[in-house]
């Protein structure tokens, strides 16, 4: 910390830089505190890895086409579960993970023994899934009482198991709109329907100067969204404890049976990805003209939500879902 900055109060205003790092003497991108000891979480790959995983459907519509289809989802599937990991070991000081496809969740719960379980985003319909791999599933998340989160194509798996249909945002069968669909992308504001529910602990209380207003006013998050599919309706057992104006089902939990699951529409583990991460390929022997272009290109397709305070809303209801996590395991015993 420099000197100058050293020396001023808690919420000492400097006119050096805008509105609202202004508003406090700490660096926005400061490390976020680890303040879970420990927790062994199994995060579950949902995309599509090879062609064992495909429907007689994905093989007849992709045809030629299906390698290409699989390296895609192999590559996403990649970004995903890494922002799953990252979440889970930048928020819990003696974290424990394992990573397993969606075709062999059954086998690494038992194996693994998981207090945790998160669900990972998808990148295709499920009608272009092998059938098995969905009931298998399906039966295994139904009778679970490890507690799972379920994210965005995982939000969608677990409705889908429990019984409610998958549809595009404007109502149409998934096969009658495979193209041309509609989609949430970026930041989007949603609406809480149940601020009591514990997922939200601490999404009210600012402590970071200018950030996060609107969360006190009609009890708004602002998540990072990027799907063009939605859930119908709520499943039976289970609550609805967010909803927008484009996706009704926005957030849901299961409290009934023993069973903990939440699941949300948007991307909350994005918490952490880093702006910077690939800015290192940059060549230093560049003209500075150059390095800024580059820099700026790559900031631009980065977007926001790599900053942590931008993040913030899905970051909290992360970590408050392992607390609750650990909670739940302590009630079975």
């Amino acid at each position: 910390m420099m000197p100058e900055t050293s020396q001023q109060t808690p919420h000492e205003p400097t006119d050096s830089v805008p509105f609202p790092f202004n508003q406090r003497n700490v660096c926005a991108y400061e490390p976020i505190e680890k303040s879970i000891e420990s927790v062994r979480v199994l995060v579950v790959n949902d995309l599509l890895r090879d062609e064992s995983d495909l429907s007689e459907l994905a093989r007849e519509e992709w045809g030629e086409t299906a390698a290409a289809k699989l390296e895609r989802e192999r590559y996403i599937s990649s970004l995903a579960v890494e922002n799953i990991v990252s979440n889970v070991t930048r928020l819990v000081r003696e974290p424990e993970t394992r990573v397993a496809h969606l075709s062999e969740a059954v086998e690494a719960a038992r194996e693994f023994r998981p207090q945790a379980i998160v669900l990972s985003g998808t990148l295709s319909d499920f009608d272009y899934y092998n059938p098995d791999i969905i009931r298998r599933f399906a039966r295994f998340v139904v009778g679970t009482t490890i507690p799972v989160l379920g994210i965005c194509g995982g939000h969608q798996l677990v409705g889908v198991s429990f019984g409610v249909r998958c549809v595009t945002l404007d109502g149409l069968e998934p096969g009658e709109r495979r193209d041309g669909r509609e989609f949430e992308y970026q930041y989007h504001y949603i609406r809480i329907t149940d601020p009591e529910d514990p997922i939200f602990r601490g999404v009210h209380v600012r402590d970071d100067g200018g950030w996060q207003d609107y969360t006190t006013t009609g009890r708004m998050l602002r998540v990072w969204q990027n799907h063009g599919l939605q859930l119908d309706g709520v499943p039976e057992g289970f609550k609805l404890l967010a909803d927008s104006i484009r996706c009704r089902n926005q957030m849901m939990v299961k409290r009934t049976d023993g069973q903990l699951i939440y699941a949300v529409q948007f991307h909350l583990e994005k918490s952490f990805q880093d702006l910077a991460r690939n800015l290192h390929r940059v060549n230093p022997n560049l003209t500075p003209e150059e390095r800024k272009r580059i820099l700026r290109e790559e900031a631009s397709s980065r977007t926001l939500w790599a900053h942590p305070n931008e993040s913030r809303d899905g970051r909290i209801l992360f970590e408050n879902f392992l607390r609750l996590a650990l909670e739940h395991e302590k009630k079975k015993d």
